[in-house]
């Protein structure tokens, strides 16, 4: 049985799958001691890591899509939970660079792994992670993300 709403826009269907994959995330993230938002900014710490880069909290900001000043919440955050530290920037004093500990690296492996296996469960209608269907899925995802938001030009007054 369907949970889709009869006349529902693609705007409001991306709304509901956002949140549905949100709490599912946070569920299955729990007992490795993450939420869904600090999930997002050590698993992307761990593959920027893993590309030879350490990012600034800006970077990462916009690598994640997240508020600037809720990187830095979260990373301060997650520092003093001793998964991450922050650095100035040798180059940019007013920058600060992130990186994950050793207890981080080892958290976000495990994380990334329970997020693996869930994304495969969600993708199921779609033939899992490695289904064509969820390749088209994911293409399309990433065309509507290249769209940029436009910007407010006038009121609905007006």
């Amino acid at each position: 049985m369907s949970n889709a709403i009869e006349g529902a826009t693609p705007g409001f269907l991306v709304w509901r799958l956002s949140m549905k994959w949100r709490v599912a995330l946070d569920r299955a993230l729990a007992p490795v001691g993450l939420t869904h938002a600090q999930y997002s900014l050590v698993a992307s710490l761990l593959g920027m890591e893993r590309a030879g880069l350490r990012p600034s909290q800006r970077a990462l900001a916009e690598h994640t899509g997240l508020e600037a000043l809720y990187v830095s919440k979260l990373a301060r955050g997650l520092a003093a939970a001793g998964l991450v530290e922050r650095a100035s920037d040798p180059s940019d004093s007013r920058a600060v660079q992130l990186s994950l500990t050793e207890e981080g690296r080892a958290a976000a492996s495990r994380a990334v792994e329970v997020v693996r296996r869930l994304i495969d469960e969600l993708l199921a209608p779609l033939g899992g992670l490695g289904g064509p269907a969820t390749e088209t899925f994911t293409q399309t995802l990433t065309a509507l993300l290249d769209v940029p938001v436009p910007a407010v030009t006038s009121s609905p007054e007006e």
